[in-house]
């Protein structure tokens, strides 16, 4: 495919195009290995894993997949876990087990989780210890044979020179019926000879989509195999480059950058599990990590301490996120405190992470960037397809070897995904941009109805349906807040039962709610209301209650 958007401005020592690897990306580990078996592959506050130790660990891990837990080729695990060596590492055994891996947030909760299992037909889960009886119930009445717990202290080292939460340190009581970890991988179980080839599915990543029902991304290895290979490319990696492992790993965003790029070209990564400023600076400072993908708000946290001035961060050459805009001020400060620029990109689960992104030499504030390699966007009018003129806003389309193959057992959502235009298969985004005329792609608007809070994606029916189990609650209609900290939060607009009227409060509604979601998708502000305004077949009008917080955020005195 060729295209020639921002081709000025495209970085010189790069090509547009690039022919796409046909291996599985198991096969980057088992290369990785090969070129740089006694390189440190991944590091875990002090212990370090070399790359041939790692591809050691995921095969035995594929092992014991394939002769005790009898999983067979195109099977789906799941993998419910915070950033950690053991996620990288049943990562790839999953994927030499020709199985599929299915990431999931640890942030889930048993109805969460269940509808996942559920939907994807999991035979295994590997979680966190802590995680292993939210996992035993989420499996009751699903395809789960097997779950396997794990500490997150399982892989630190004897001595350990940083000051960790105990949630890390901690060894987690036994749960009856899950298989350990480290038992697994003791067995030493040698994988039946690799079978899955390139087209085959290798992840299944679960995205809300436009309806805000749950739905699996189909990727195959070729298509997460593209952003590995281009993302190498663009950041410039190669076997010296050292990566913070901050983004969640079961994001797309997390499982790229942390995970496929640096695999491939041979660097190392720096695991942290949660976002912690000072744990941040301590590891930039004592790895000397060079490559770090750090949300927004995390660099706005960074900033507001003292830590970027107490540590040595001059290693730092490259700091990109794609989850969520970067306020222009803090880009500034950004620059003026450590010298860098910001690098912004886009994608989508159903992208492989990256469609358009920023280059290093030229980025622009607030801007999503240029097409990515290989790929092709256009800006058309969501009703008619036709294309915009530059500088005018329409919905953006994406084609590239990079997109998904379609959403799990969901052909009519899969067919609404796509358009053809001009013999060419685009997915549409849903989201609202346009294109300048130096080839940059600009976000304006989103088609959607979707909240991005720190660089989650929270959908407001969820939340609705959610919160019509509480037992005062009679409507609610979700609407989303600008945050100078998350970018954008959740607010509920609620109306109570007539028996409930005066007998709770909004900040019991927000602590039931924290109680009852995952920690991104939780109403920060809840307002009662008499009645929510309606059109004539009953619909709540949820654009007007969303106007009128715009509004209010304009002219705060509203």
């Amino acid at each position: 495919m060729t295209n020639t958007q921002g081709q000025a401005f495209w970085p010189s020592h790069l090509p547009r195009t690039f022919r796409l690897a046909r291996n599985t990306l198991a096969d980057n580990l088992v290369i990785a290995a090969q070129r740089f078996g006694d390189q440190p592959g991944m590091a875990y506050f002090g212990r370090d894993f070399t790359y041939s130790e790692w591809r050691v660990l995921a095969w035995r891990f594929a092992g014991w997949l394939q002769h005790v837990a009898g999983v067979e080729r195109g099977e789906r695990i799941a993998v419910v876990l915070q950033n950690c060596p053991q996620w990288l590492i049943a990562y790839f055994g999953i994927l030499r087990a020709d199985a599929v891996v299915v990431p999931v947030s640890p942030m889930y909760g048993v109805e969460e989780l269940h509808s996942v299992l559920a939907d994807c037909g999991a035979c295994v889960v590997v979680c966190a210890a802590d995680l292993a009886e939210t996992a035993v119930a989420a499996a009751r009445g699903t395809a789960v044979r097997q779950i396997v717990a794990t500490d997150y202290s399982d892989y630190l080292p004897e001595v350990v020179e940083f000051d960790l939460p105990p949630w890390i340190t901690a060894a987690a009581p036994r749960t009856d019926g899950c298989a350990r970890w480290l038992d697994t991988v003791a067995l030493a179980l040698e994988p039946r000879a690799a079978r899955a080839t390139a087209d085959d599915i290798a992840l299944l990543p679960y995205t809300s989509g436009s309806t805000g029902g749950a739905k699996g991304c189909i990727h195959t290895h070729s298509t997460f195999m593209h952003t590995a290979q281009g993302g190498g490319y663009w950041y410039g990696m190669g076997s010296g480059t050292v990566c913070l492992g901050l983004s969640p790993l079961y994001h797309v965003s997390g499982m790229s950058h942390s995970v496929n790029v640096p695999v491939m070209a041979g660097a190392t990564i720096v695991v942290q599990p949660r976002w912690d400023r000072k744990m941040a600076a301590r590891l930039i400072a004592r790895y000397r990590i060079s490559h770090a993908s750090i949300a927004p708000t995390a660099i706005i946290d960074l900033l507001a301490s003292d830590e970027h001035r107490q540590h040595d961060l001059s290693s730092l050459r490259c700091v990109v996120s794609g989850g969520a805009p970067m306020p222009e001020q803090v880009f500034n400060d950004m620059q003026r405190t450590l010298g860098l620029a910001f690098i912004e990109g886009y994608g989508l689960t159903e992208t492989a992470a990256t469609a358009i992104i920023n280059p290093l030499c030229r980025p622009k504030r607030q801007c999503l960037g240029l097409a990515f390699f290989n790929t092709d966007v256009r800006i058309v009018d969501p009703e008619t397809l036709q294309p915009k003129a530059i500088g005018d806003s329409g919905e953006i389309l994406i084609s590239g070897p990079q997109v998904f193959k379609g959403y799990w057992q969901r052909p009519l959502d899969t067919a609404q995904a796509f358009v053809e235009v001009n013999g060419t298969h685009y997915l549409r985004s849903g989201d609202i941009g346009f294109r300048d005329e130096e080839g940059y792609f600009f976000m304006s608007d989103r088609l959607k109805r979707m909240i991005n809070a720190s660089g989650f994606k929270v959908w407001p029916s969820e939340i609705e349906n959610k919160l019509y189990d509480h037992p005062a609650i009679a409507e609610a209609c979700v609407v989303r807040l600008s945050d100078p900290y998350r970018g954008e939060t959740v607010k509920a607009v609620v109306v109570l039962k007539a028996g409930a009227r005066g007998s709770i409060h909004e900040d019991e509604v927000i602590a039931w709610s924290r109680d009852n979601m995952a920690a991104y998708k939780y109403p920060r502000v809840v307002e009662f209301v008499d009645a929510l305004p309606k059109a004539l077949n009953g619909k709540v009008l949820w654009r007007e209650l969303q106007q009128r917080e715009d509004k209010r955020a304009e002219s705060p005195t509203i």
